[in-house]
């Protein structure tokens, strides 16, 4: 009986997008004259009965399939509702969290965005979260955080750890190189921690707790995240000592401006997806169907993938720390994700791995330390101001590892002005 009423609501709410009659029953219809004085009556929503609105709302509730929703809301393509709907259920999640949750235009601009242009991306970010969003809150739990800091990290990288920003920033917590540094995020022309989800969740975490310590104010904090700490610290000078987000708004560049609307729309969305009508379409593993190894290479993911019966693919978004897909072999011990299932495969092949370490079968990158039998001919370059690995590999169409073959160079070489060095070329 209680489904029925819902889904009688949910049909009134999606279709009409007004409330005649809610409180009452069916049969008694209010006469025209009525319903035209309570629509011109600007309080009208605010006296809707809160009761009313839990009877279509799910917040909390995760739905794995469309399914499980009424038809009249599942046959809308791209639900809408009045202000004072999204209003009052960010109020709701406003009173299960400490972080400050508000709601205004350009909030709205965002769940538009992100709940009706982008409903695709958000489909693949609810998808990757039953991966990624237990893992966060592990951490977030371990150093006392609000758990519902989840979903920046899918503001930042739609849940993607090999995204990189146009300004350089990298992997699911977008962290530039200076500040990747400051948190020991090892950064190599191998590897890369900051597309590691748990060390990247460590230092984010870390990152945050001490942005909230300084500030006192989640919203400040989230912001200073994405701009800089020293950043806001100007706006409020520059403000007059003002320390409310939405006050400092306007002294702040137009992605701070942003930055916290974003996130309040996405948490919201990602709370309510059920009332927008959008759900996970595609199948990604689950946290809790993975298992991590130490283990030491030189390993690389395709002959893992080959000797276990793993998907390559799968096997290189489980561990995308790996720039060239493979564990190096630096005397350290690295973090290899597998899938619960091959995880005694691996172990009980591990000798066979061993042998295969020259058998590289991924044809997608220039396998390490194997030189281009087709470039006979050496130059040599001399390093001037502005270069770097990246662009020399860039501009003589190779890959790093080989520049370091080639010139015998330690892990972590950093380039000096005047160095020489070798390069082959065709």
């Amino acid at each position: 009986m209680k489904y029925l009423l819902i889904t009688a609501v949910l049909s009134l709410v999606v279709h009409l997008n007004v409330y005649d009659n809610l409180d009452g029953d069916k049969k008694n219809k209010k006469d025209s004259d009525t319903i035209k004085e309570q629509k011109a009556d600007n309080n009208y929503y605010e006296k809707l009965n809160d009761a009313m609105f839990c009877l279509y709302d799910s917040s909390n509730i995760w739905w794995i399939s469309s399914e499980k929703i009424s038809d009249s809301l599942r046959n809308v393509k791209i639900p809408r509702y009045p202000d004072c709907v999204y209003e009052k259920r960010i109020n709701d999640l406003n009173e299960t969290t400490p972080m400050d949750l508000d709601y205004n235009e350009y909030v709205l601009k965002y769940i538009d965005a992100y709940g009706v242009r982008n409903r695709d991306k958000l489909q693949i970010v609810m998808t990757k979260s039953a991966y990624y969003f237990p893992i966060f809150e592990e951490y977030l739990d371990k150093y006392n955080l609000p758990l519902e800091l989840k979903y920046l990290a899918a503001v930042e990288s739609a849940l993607d750890p090999t995204a990189v920003s146009p300004s350089g920033a990298v992997g699911l917590w977008q962290f530039m190189k200076p500040t990747a540094d400051l948190f020991n995020l090892n950064i190599t022309s191998y590897i890369d921690e900051r597309r590691d989800v748990y060390k990247s969740t460590d230092a984010a975490c870390r990152y945050l707790k001490c942005l909230y310590e300084m500030f006192e104010d989640w919203q400040l904090a989230l912001v200073a995240y994405n701009g800089g700490p020293g950043t806001v610290k100007k706006a409020i000078a520059r403000s007059g000592g003002k320390t409310d987000y939405w006050d400092l708004r306007p002294y702040f560049t137009t992605q701070m401006q942003n930055y916290v609307p974003a996130f309040i729309a996405m948490y919201y969305l990602m709370e309510y997806h059920a009332e927008h009508n959008i759900f996970p379409v595609q199948t990604f593993i689950e946290a809790n169907k993975t298992d991590t190894l130490l283990v030491r290479g030189y390993l690389h993911l395709s002959n893992i993938a080959e000797v276990t019966g793993t998907d390559a693919n799968l096997l290189k978004k489980l561990n995308p720390i790996y720039s060239y897909g493979y564990i190096p072999m630096d005397g350290d011990d690295h973090i290899l994700v597998l899938p619960t299932e091959v995880t005694h495969i691996f172990l009980d092949n591990s000798d066979k791995l061993e042998t295969r370490r020259d058998t590289v079968t991924d044809s997608l990158v220039v396998p390490p330390f194997m030189v281009r039998p087709e470039r006979p001919n050496i130059i040599h370059h001399q390093v001037v101001s502005g270069d770097n690995f990246f662009r020399l590999a860039a501009k003589y169409n190779c890959s790093i590892p080989e520049i370091y073959k080639w010139n015998g160079l330690a892990e972590g070489y950093v380039l000096k002005i005047g160095d020489s060095l070798k390069i082959f070329v065709e």
